[in-house]
Formats: C-alpha cells, structure tokens, sequence
C-alpha cells in the first residue's frame, strides 16, 4: 500500500480490498476533518458506531461502540486454529480441518472466512482448553439457559453455518454419546413460514440439502447424520410456540373453562415426534425477535406485536428448558439488538455476542452488494446541504402529504415523482442491460412506505402511468404487499394447500357480477389461499419459473417478510421515517443479495454489484444507551398541559374531516383571469442526480455515478403531458361527477391545455421557458404540481355541493381527546377551557386568550395546541396542513375558528379559502352546530370579532 493512499489523499478505486474467503487484511476508515477515507492495515475491530448526539451530517464519524468480549476472542481463536485446534475433540477436529480443505472442495462451495471463524468460535468456547479462555466469561440474557450470538450481515451465509452447527453437535453426540457437552435433538424456531419452508434444506437426507450440497460432512461420516434417529432436526415456526399464561384465559369468555397447558402437554404439543428428546439445542433464526421482555411489557416505541412475539418465543423456550432442557441456545441474526425502553429508536445490542461479522465487513470482502446514496443533484438541497431525494420522506413537502389519509388516485408530492423518474430512468437502463445479456428475469425496484394509504397512492402512480416509464407500468409486473394479508399466511406453521381450504376457512364473497354466457364460474379463494397465493409470489421474485418471475416493481408497507432475499433487487425508494439504523438496514439489506459469486481470476476477489437508494439516510446512526456512561443533566423544569376532567363542560368538539369531495356542475369552465399563477423554479427541480458507494456508513464522494432525466424531454410531447395531468384530475373528479365521464375527461384535458399554454404557467429562470426541450421536462416532472394546482381552480370555479368526508376510525375529535404533554415556553393557567393552561407563543396570543377567557360573548374555547384540529390545504399544487390558532364554542352557540395573523400573503389567502370551503361544508352536512371563521389582525379587534357573532 501506498505512502498516499494511508494518508488518505489517493481516492478508492475500488471498494472491495478483501477475499471473502480469508480474514480481513484491510479496511476503509472516513476522516472527519479530511473528508477523505484511508486504507487502514488490519482488520476493523468488532464493534458499532453510534451518530454523535447533535450531528448526523455525511461527515459525522459518530462514535464508535466496541464489542470487547468479540475482539478478546477473536485473537484467542485465531491462535487456536494455528494451533491446530488443541483440545478438541477428534470429530471437530476432522470437521474443521475438511471444512478448510480447499483441495477436496469444489471452487463454487469453498467457506467465506466470516462462516468459518464463526463455527470455529462456537467450538473454542465449548471445547478449548479452559486454560485458553480464562477471562472470557459471556453474559447471560438473564435467562436459565446459556445463549450464544453470531452478529453476521445479509448475505454472509447464515444457513450454511447452521448447517456446519448441526453437523458439529450431532456428529459429537453420536461418536461420543456420554460427552454432556452435545446433542443429537436440534430445535431450529423460524420468524415465519417462508424462512421454515427455507430451512427445510437443514433436514438430514431430504432433497437438496445443504449436508450434501455444500459438501459439510467428511467422508466416511455421511451415514453418521442419517441413520434411524441418529439426528433430529426439528423446525418450528414461532408461532408455534404460542402459549396462555393462567392470567389470559381467565379473562376468556368461551365456554371453555380448561386453564393454560402444563409444561408437559405444551412441550409434547411444540416437539411432537421429538418430545421425548432431553437437553436440546435450540438455535433461534433471526434472534432480534427472540429478546426478554422487561416486567409490565411495557417498552417505548415498541409494537403489542413485538412484545407478543418476543414473550412468546423467549417464554416457550423456558418452558420447553423446565421441561426437557436446553443445552445451549445458538442466536445468528444481521441485526443483534433488542429495545431499550428508554424512548423509541433506542436499541442496545445483545450482551452475549461472540462473533461478529457486520456489514460493512460484508461489503469489503464482496458478500453484499454495495448500497449508493444519492449525494447531490442539479435541484435545491435540504436544510443540511443535502439532496432533498437522500431522506425523501423527511421533506417538507412530503411528509405532510404521506401522511394523510388520501384517496389512491390523490398524486403522489412531485418531490417523489420525481425521485421515481430518477430511479426509474436508472432502473431502465439496467432493465435494457439485462435484456440484453438475456438474464431471464428483470431488476427489482422496491418501496417501503408509510402507511397503506401511500402504498396504494404510489401503486395507482404505476398502474395508471403518472409516473411516465411505461415499462415500469404494467398491472402484472407490480406487486402490492399487503402486509396484513401476508402476515397471515407467515403465521402458518405449515402452507396452506392451495384448493384444499378448510371447511372452517370462510370463503371471499362472491362476486356481484353475474355470469352473462351461463359458465361455470371459477372456484372462488379462500382469505387463506389468498394469503398463500401472495407469500408464494412475494418468495419467489427472481426466480425462473415460479410466481414471481416477472415481478419488478414491489410496493410494500413497513417492512417486507423476513427472508426476503430476493437477488435481483437494484433499486430501493424509502418513504418512510427512519429512526435507527436498525430500520436502515433491514431495509437496505433486502436489496443485498449478490447476483453472481463468481471470482476474478486476476484479484481473488468478488466483482461489485450495487443496489441504488432514494429516501433511505443510510448514514445515520442509533444512539445506543445503557454501559457505564453517566447518566444524563436532569432536564429543565416543564409544565403539563392537560384537559382536566372537572372542566368537562368547556369542552370542545369538532367533526374530523379527512377531505371535501365536490359536486361539480355539468359543463366546466376556468377564467383564466381569474385564476392563480404558478410558477414552477427549476432551481428546486433536479434533473441530474448523482449516487456514491457507501461504506463505513459514509459515501465515498469520488466514485460518482449521474442519473440524468433529459431523455424525458424527448420523449413526452406536449399532448402526452396534457393528458397525463388531466387524467391525474379526472381521476379525483370522476367518484362525484353525475354526468358522463367520457365528457368529463373531454372537458378537463382541455382545461388543462388551455392552462398549460397560458402564461398562467411560467418557468424560472426565463431561459427554461424558452426553450421548448428544458420547458417540457421541468413540466413533466412537476405534473402532479400542476394537477393539485389545476384541480383546486376547477374545483373553486365549478363546485355546487361539498361532502365532507369524515374519518371512519374517529369521526368526532374532542379536547378530552388530547394526550398530557409538557412544555417549556411560557404558558398561563387559563378558566374556561377544557385545557388547564394556555400556551404562548407571542405576547400577542397572550392578549387573544385573556379577552377569550373573560369575555361574556364566549362559553369555551381552546388554543390549538396538541389537539390535531388541522385544514388541508394546497398551495402552488403541494399539499399542505395548518392548525387555526383557536377554537371558540360562543355564548350564541356558534363555533368560531380563529386565526391570529398580523401580515397577509397569498399562501394565508389560500388557507382562508381551504377554511371558509371547510366551513361551508360542514355547515351544509349539518348536526355540528354552525360553524364560522375569522382572522384577528391586531390584538385590539378580538372585540369586534366576538360582537358580530354574539347572535
């Protein structure tokens, strides 16, 4: 290595700088203060790196958190195996020595170091002379059976090293049976079905498995692993270990007054033909399930999903363990960390990790492929001088509007459109490429979302072609994940036999539809064939010949199954927050998995392969608490604000209205005098994108890659833009429209061509006005600006009826409804208000609320704050909420909204209009008194506002 690249001023040629299949030489370390990555000699020490508290920039080296027991133990197993493994016994002895002989393996089923040094590390704590690890003690769960953990990335491998455990622990026991230190008896507990169904290929002598596959047993001990009851292998799906304590079938209703299962009954329910096995191994696939669930169950930011799961799995385990024992309990998972309870984001890694192998190491040694964030564009950066696409979901713009209750065909925020043309012009061309080199299935883009309103928002965008990469568009190639639906089939301990539904499964209604032509109509679906029918497809994405071949474009909720490891992946769109790097790499690591293991013949080392992100900040980092850190300054003294029960007749109610539909009359017009400029800046729209490798959880600035949209240009005229606008309003229009919707389509496309060719719609700077290429891609890429924008003017011009629209969960809102919080600012206690103190944010507000609470004219009345009364509005075709400033219930009986405004601009104008629409609607539904609004301008005409609504 050179002088010049130690110092960091050389730039990384290439990211992968170690052999899979030895240890680590060589490292990537980022430089704060040179901005620069070195080459640093050695391999990277065990441990992880948290995000300084007040910094999470692309240069923020964060804190690094070691993992002492791992880096005590590496050196100690490394002398070991020069050592030739002293002490233990003959059979691992053989094991390990034919799993490191590479001239008895062929090239493709060789060992990756990271599988190696794993098992090797599982038999030295077992077997290794006691002598050799004094000092190293590992920390219980608190539990009363050992666990051990292997911390090993996505892609490093962990079936194998199951499969090479299995072979350790049974062929031990067979060859040396009075040895207490084995077992022949291994229970393997799955996170779901589609893992199990994986894992199958760890059943000794089944087809395809791993024993025979990747040539894991020596010769001449082959039949050791399969005869008779040699070796049991049992595999379990977790909920197979669901149980009811005394508690929770007391508080059952059913006629059935049996209590909770004795530990007996309910091991020979989970063991079945292996109930009769003592003192098991257990090892738990993906283990951050498995974590101890503290007293009352009760952890911040944690779902009753979660806590269920991990009660469940750690509590049968203890069951099983009072009942037959377990031996040891084998932990392998990516992401090793368990809640701390502290506040939500927080995780703390497990205390019993023995090896690890993360990912970052996974990505320098060629396992995984490399994620690239994008770094920059040609557009407006975010607060922090970043590209707007790096945490799409975090924008301004965007994270209102995600999270709204919208209707599917609602337009996605143009910031994410046009992140989605980015992705998908480069998705395009890899599409082209694999085309062309005839691979059999297409590259994979996916989306986590939100929430199931987005999903089905940004399914609609595909299926109906607003995002204008036609390839990427069609109904059959794009795969919607319902999480609930898919949920159910994992939940299975075995799958569903398609056609062979249980009579206890109820049938999907039929179809209203009648059979016109007299056919026998097809078998309808069970909900669990259903369910069954989507888990096949969802695990079979990539894969020639199956369900999920064709599938490029997936769109799923929150996360996707665990064990979803789909190949073919090459591009990631996150819109959803991301408040710990857990999150990042659970998502990030779906998209991982390597296409090809094949070596280059002149390096030795794994060519790269990368998967492109959008909205994923995979650089930050979780604050990891606990240790022996002092504890945190106390913090300063806060006031809670609280609705008070005694006061529950100042109480306020409000309907909660998720939109305003429109009746609109038969024929359409728009002054164009009358109607609101837009002007669309193309400084705030990028064109070009450009996308770094990542590695040590920072981008490496100078292996830039671009993404450039100005092919768009060429190839959307002006007519396909006019109409993929106009169908994005029609879209909206057409549930209320009484007439035909043929003409409705007829008269909006020429409302948006007439606007579209107005100056009503301008382009800054002037030069992209002018020139017809760069005026149609800025167009192009903010078509759902100009539909939103366009919609309102039709909507303000045309409507004759609004229908509210009213949320189904919680239809009414109240002020007894709001959650205590805690304040700093200054606030007041206040008397004719539910609440118990008003919040000040201006002494002017300070003036409204003493006239509000002294005043005769007003019976109660309540500061906006925390209580989730907002307005949707749109403004410049982006969609946006606001919280009036006061709800006043009058002595008249009148609602009053009142906003607290000292300067006027045409964006306020816009909320009054969106107000006054608000009001208007519900005043015409009825049943929620009358309602109206006003805007104080000074602290002196609050007076006035009262008195003209006192009748």
């Amino acid at each position: 290595m050179s002088t010049e690249t130690q110092v960091g001023s050389a730039t990384i040629d290439k990211l992968i700088i170690n052999s899979p299949y030895e240890e680590p030489r060589e490292h990537w370390r980022y430089d704060r203060e040179t901005r620069l990555f070195t080459r640093e000699p050695e391999r990277r020490k065990a441990g992880y790196v948290r995000a300084s508290e007040k910094s999470r920039a692309f240069d923020d080296p964060g804190v690094f958190t070691e993992l002492p027991l791992v880096n005590q133990i590496r050196p100690r197993v490394t002398a070991w195996r020069e050592a030739d493994y002293a002490g233990a016994s003959g059979i691992s002895k053989r094991l390990l020595q034919h799993w490191r002989d590479t001239e008895q393996r062929d090239t493709n089923r060789r060992f990756f170091f990271c599988q190696l040094e794993a098992i090797e590390t599982l038999i030295w704590l077992t077997e290794a002379p006691a002598s050799e690890r004094v000092g190293i003690e590992v920390p219980s769960d608190g539990g009363p059976f050992p666990r051990l953990c292997c911390k090993m990335a996505t892609g490093s491998g962990k079936t194998i090293l199951m499969a090479m455990l299995i072979a350790w622990q049974v062929l031990n026991k067979v060859t040396y049976p009075q040895d207490k230190r084995f077992s022949k008896s291994i229970l393997l507990i799955a996170p779901g079905l589609t893992v199990k169904n994986r894992l199958q290929v760890l059943v000794p002598g089944t087809p395809g498995n791993y024993y025979t596959e990747f040539q894991i047993i020596p010769p001449g001990l082959e039949d050791k692993l399969r005869q008779g009851q040699t070796c049991r292998v049992l595999i379990r799906n977790w909920h197979k270990l669901d149980w009811e304590s005394e508690e929770q079938v007391a508080k059952k209703r059913s006629v059935d007054k049996r209590g909770a299962k004795s530990d007996e009954a309910y091991v020979r329910d989970v063991l079945g033909d292996m109930a009769s096995a003592q003192n098991l191994i257990v090892i738990n696939d993906e283990a951050h399930h498995a974590w101890r669930v503290p007293p009352k169950s009760r952890v911040a930011g944690v779902s009753k999903e979660e806590v269920n799961e991990a009660t469940k799995w750690i509590g049968g385990l203890e069951r099983i363990h009072r009942s037959r024992g377990i031996l040891t309990c084998f932990d392998l998972t990516a992401t090793p960390f368990a809640p701390t309870g502290r506040k939500s984001g927080q995780e703390t890694l497990f205390r019993w990790i023995v090896s690890d192998f993360g990912l970052n190491d996974a990505i320098e040694s060629g396992l995984v492929k490399t994620p690239r964030v994008v770094v920059r564009d040609d557009g407006k950066l975010d607060a922090k001088y970043r590209s707007r696409f790096y945490h799409i979901y975090n924008d301004p713009e965007v994270k209102t509007d995600v999270n709204r209750k919208a209707e599917p065909q609602a337009p996605l925020p143009g910031l994410v459109s046009n992140g989605y043309y980015f992705l998908g012009k480069d998705w395009l061309e890899a599409a082209k490429k694999w085309k062309k080199d005839k691979q059999p299935t297409p590259p994979v883009m996916i989306t986590v979302a939100n929430t199931t309103h987005t999903a089905a928002r940004v399914e609609f965008a595909f299926t109906h072609k607003r995002i204008n990469i036609e390839e990427l568009c069609e109904p059959e190639k794009i795969l919607h994940i319902d999480s609930n639906v898919l949920k159910q089939a994992e939940e299975e301990d075995e799958p569903v036999q398609l056609g062979l539904s249980g009579v206890e499964d109820e049938p999907e209604e039929a179809n209203d539809n009648g059979d016109s032509n007299g056919a026998r109509p097809e078998k309808k679906l069970s909900k669990k064939e259903k369910a069954e029918l989507l888990r096949r497809q969802v695990d079979t994405v990539g894969l020639v010949g199956q369900p999920g071949q064709k599938i490029q474009n997936v769109i799923s909720v929150g996360m996707l199954s665990e064990g979803w490891d789909a190949k073919t992946v090459t591009h990631i769109m996150g819109l959803r927050a991301f408040t710990s790097q857990l999150l990042c790499e659970q998502v990030v690591g779906r998209g991982l998995r390597r296409t090809s293991y094949e070596i280059d013949s002149e390096t030795g080392l794994f060519q790269p392969e990368y998967v492109n992100i959008f909205g994923v900040p995979f650089t930050f980092l979780p604050h990891e608490g606990g240790g022996d850190e002092p504890p945190p300054p106390p913090p300063a003294p806060k006031t809670r604000i609280e609705a008070l029960s005694e006061r529950k007749r100042y109480e306020i109610t409000w309907p909660n209205v998720v939109r305003i539909d429109h009746e609109y009359r038969p024929t359409l017009t728009l002054d164009l005098e009358k109607a609101k400029s837009l002007v669309l800046d193309a400084y705030e729209t990028p064109t070009l994108a450009q996308m770094a490798p990542t590695i040590d959880g920072k981008p490496d600035l100078r292996q830039i890659s671009e993404i450039s949209l100005r092919e768009l240009g060429e190839r959307f005229r002006t007519q396909k833009i006019v109409f993929s606008t106009a169908s994005d309003i029609y879209e909206q229009m057409k549930t209320t429209w009484k007439g035909s919707r043929e003409y409705l389509l007829a008269q909006v496309i020429r409302l948006v061509e007439k606007y579209i060719e107005s100056d009503k719609l301008r382009i800054e700077p002037s030069l992209f006005n002018r020139d017809p290429l760069r005026r149609r891609i800025i167009i192009t890429l903010h078509m759902s600006t100009i539909a939103e924008h366009l919609k309102q003017a039709i909507h303000f011009d045309n409507t004759e009826a609004l229908l509210p629209i009213f949320d189904t969960e919680r239809p009414i809102r109240a002020t007894g409804d709001m959650l205590p919080w805690y304040t700093g600012k200054p606030c007041e206690h206040v008397e004719h208000s539910h609440i118990n103190m008003c919040v000040f944010d201006s002494r002017w507000e300070a003036s409204e609320a003493f006239e509000l609470d002294r005043s005769s004219h007003v019976a109660a009345w309540v500061k906006n704050d925390h209580l989730g009364f907002e307005i949707t509005y749109s403004f410049r075709g982006i969609i946006r909420k606001f919280r009036p400033d006061y709800l006043v219930r009058l002595a008249s009986g009148k609602m009053l909204i009142l906003e607290v405004k000292g300067q006027d601009n045409q964006e306020q104008q816009t909320k009054r209009e969106f107000l006054s629409e608000w009001t208007r609607a519900v005043n015409g539904q009825g049943g929620f008194r009358t309602w109206v609004s006003e805007v104080s301008r000074n602290p002196t005409d609050i007076h006035e506002i009262l008195q003209r609504h006192a009748q």
